[in-house]
């Protein structure tokens, strides 16, 4: 019972590696997709503040 057990333990390490590096993938493509969403609203509010600095 104790080979049993050792061999669940293991098998369930295994899976937990391969579905957490599998993800990694994907979360990094949302994560940076949103990243370039903030980058390009940011960088547009500050060619709006440029401008208002440079009318005034």
């Amino acid at each position: 019972t104790t080979r049993c057990r050792r061999g669940r333990e293991l098998a369930r390490q295994k899976n937990l590696k391969k579905q957490s590096d599998s993800g990694k993938g994907k979360r990094g493509t949302r994560l940076s997709a949103a990243a370039r969403k903030d980058s390009e609203s940011m960088q547009q509010k500050q060619k709006k503040a440029d401008e208002e600095r440079r009318d005034k």
